[in-house]
């Protein structure tokens, strides 16, 4: 899997209004999440330590 927590998707990224976008972005919540956990926990132990 992907560790990002998103992947943007330009080519279904689309202008609807002069100031306005549609931006598609995939992601899996749970793999991402995890990711996420993983990245605080050695953040916090990195505090702690």
């Amino acid at each position: 899997g992907n560790p990002h927590s998103s992947i943007f998707d330009a080519l279904s990224t689309r202008m609807v209004g002069p100031r306005q976008a549609r931006v598609l972005s995939w992601y899996d919540n749970e793999w991402g999440y995890s990711n996420r956990v993983v990245d605080l926990a050695a953040r916090l132990d990195g505090l702690a330590g």
